[in-house]
């Protein structure tokens, strides 16, 4: 019972950097992509750059925009699951 309860209250903090993380993935994939020469979001982030090409530039910082507020968003509700008290409004 006890177990229960606190391991709630403990994933708290646990989920907000998990959340912190998965944003921060985003920063490593440019570099990694560029170094490695893989095909991604990252590697499409420093061509659009090079090459300078503007509606491309708004597009994926539009995209990388929706994930990072998507990746709040679940943070956030992960919160209210975890701890009812928690309320927003």
């Amino acid at each position: 019972m006890v177990l229960g309860q606190a391991l709630k209250n403990a994933f708290i903090p646990i989920i907000t950097l998990s959340g912190d993380e998965a944003i921060s993935t985003l920063n490593g994939a440019v570099v990694v992509e560029t170094v490695f020469a893989w095909p991604g979001i990252g590697l499409l982030i420093v061509s659009a750059v090079t090459n300078r090409d503007l509606p491309l530039i708004e597009a994926l910082v539009f995209v990388v925009a929706i994930m990072i507020i998507v990746t709040n968003l679940l943070v956030d509700l992960t919160y209210s699951y975890l701890d009812p008290r928690v309320r927003y409004g």
